[in-house]
């Protein structure tokens, strides 16, 4: 299940930064990042269910400075 989600969340991530590099429209950038920090934070849990607590717990903290720029972002924008 955090395998398909993992990977469907990066499709999306992907579709946001295509459109972004194509278009020049960096509007939606907070939305990637987001949803690039989620990816991540699925990541991380995969590494905890696999007993390697020390990158589960660095996959936490960079979901974590990835949601603080991700609000940052939508509060500038």
């Amino acid at each position: 299940m955090l395998k398909v989600l993992c990977s469907v969340l990066s499709i999306v991530t992907f579709l946001f930064t295509s459109y972004g590099l194509i278009t020049k429209n960096f509007e939606f950038n907070f939305i990637m990042i987001f949803l690039l920090g989620l990816t991540i934070l699925i990541m991380g849990l995969e590494e905890f269910r696999k007993e390697r607590k020390m990158y589960g717990w660095l996959m936490v903290v960079v979901f974590l400075f990835s949601l603080f720029v991700s609000i940052q972002s939508f509060l500038l924008n």
